[in-house]
């Protein structure tokens, strides 16, 4: 006997799946009970590449999603196609066809999560997606048991790993955003359009998974705030090495009394924080919690058999239950409130890095403080350097104020001509 998955889509991860089920079986197969065998993959066009495996690994391909949907002998299907479309309307005709479900599609878990989990809990069918954050690393899991008995009160990400690679290069080589951007496509870690990674859209469906995991309440993706990276210049970098900061793209989720604060954005990062150590296209996330206090988890954020791992550990954990002929738990077990919007910006308060250009005159400083002193904020430190053509960079790293103070500046900012705000960043201090 054995349990019977079905693949959709033969790319990069789910190419790796057969090779570490047929390397790992006889863990696999104490663990679980049974065989794990894969059946059938769906793909979309027969080639020398995927028939070759076909017959290596004993699995026969398959262009309809209905040969799966209406085979009585797969129990447990993986969706590794990526994408929206037709991605959503297979996975549903597969819950409904009381099939458990395996995906790795952090776009499709972050739109559209709810209805495919009312789906899976109508049909009594499991749905799993470990490897939809952070691939490599086991943070879901993670946060759904050992931090059950917790109370988290902040998370730091890290969660993209091109973007990550990019600034890391920017800081420790002195490249410019496009050198960076250019690198990172010919390594084929950025795509030819990387609006994605570089903007922070990519970090963001994957914080609106981690709010659910994390915090048991659900924020709608569109309310998440995303900035991205190609604002960053080599100033930005020359200044937070001078400061003894890295720049980091940050997702930070924060919890209030009325409710979450969730963003990505650039972060100047304190060389003393364990996240300033996360280079390349490494991925890390940093949990405070009042129980456990402060914990990193490290580790690689794609890649065909980091996220391979994480996809065959969803398998197992399901293929057992299915052995033992347990109803298959619900992969997040929190109560996963709905949350109409974001904590307001008066409570949740950070500090800040303010980047200026104003003309080289005498009281152009004391008029951006005035603005400050209007707004009850304190500098904590303030940097003022000559730029070029008779103009001046004020930079300003200021103590913790609210996102709604921030809003305020700039109000004061975008009425005087003079000067001009360069950039806005977060601040994490050790």
């Amino acid at each position: 006997m054995s349990i019977n998955i079905a693949i959709l889509g033969y790319g990069t991860v789910a190419s790796g799946l057969p090779i570490m089920i047929n390397q790992q079986k006889k863990q696999m197969t104490q663990f679980v009970g049974e065989e794990i065998k894969i059946s059938k993959v769906l793909v979309r066009q027969k080639n020398t590449f995927n028939e070759n495996a076909a017959e290596q690994f004993g699995f026969t391909l398959v262009d309809n999603i209905d040969s799966i949907v209406n085979d009585p002998t797969i129990q447990i299907v993986v969706e590794l196609m990526g994408r929206i479309d037709p991605a959503k309307s297979y996975l549903m005709k597969i819950l409904r066809a009381k099939k458990h479900l395996v995906t790795a599609n952090k776009d499709l878990i972050a739109l559209h999560g709810q209805e495919l989990e009312k789906c899976a809990k109508e049909n009594n069918v499991g749905l799993y997606y470990e490897a939809a954050v952070a691939g490599g690393i086991p943070i879901l899991r993670t946060l759904a048991s050992a931090y059950a008995s917790d109370h988290i009160t902040k998370l730091l990400g890290i969660l993209n790993g091109t973007s990550n690679f990019m600034l890391t290069k920017m800081f420790e080589e002195n490249w410019s955003y496009d050198q960076a951007l250019s690198k990172a496509q010919e390594l084929g870690y950025a795509e030819s359009d990387p609006t994605n990674d570089v903007e922070g859209i990519d970090a963001a469906y994957k914080l609106a998974i981690l709010c659910q995991f994390a915090f048991g309440m659900r924020i709608p993706f569109n309310e998440i705030s995303h900035q991205g990276i190609p604002s960053i210049t080599k100033e930005d970098v020359s200044v937070a090495r001078q400061l003894g900061y890295v720049i980091k793209l940050v997702g930070h989720i924060e919890e209030g009394n009325n409710g979450l604060e969730a963003e990505v954005v650039p972060t100047f990062i304190s060389v003393k924080h364990p996240l300033a150590s996360v280079d390349d296209v490494m991925n890390a996330i940093f949990i405070e919690s009042d129980g456990i206090g402060n914990a990193m988890y490290y580790g690689a954020g794609a890649g065909q058999m980091p996220t391979a791992t994480s996809v065959l550990s969803d398998i197992m954990t399901i293929a057992k239950q299915v052995h033992n002929h347990l109803p298959v738990d619900h992969f997040n077990r929190l109560d996963q409130t709905i949350v109409s919007g974001i904590e307001s910006q008066t409570e949740v308060k950070k500090q800040y890095y303010f980047a200026f250009e104003t003309p080289d005159l005498s009281g152009q400083f004391m008029k951006i403080a005035s603005w400050f002193k209007v707004e009850g904020i304190s500098f904590e430190q303030i940097l003022q350097e000559k730029g070029t053509n008779q103009l001046a960079r004020v930079v300003i790293i200021t103590h913790e104020m609210s996102k709604k103070q921030v809003e305020q500046l700039k109000k004061h900012i975008n009425e005087n001509e003079d000067i001009q705000l360069l950039n806005v960043f977060n601040v994490i201090e050790a």
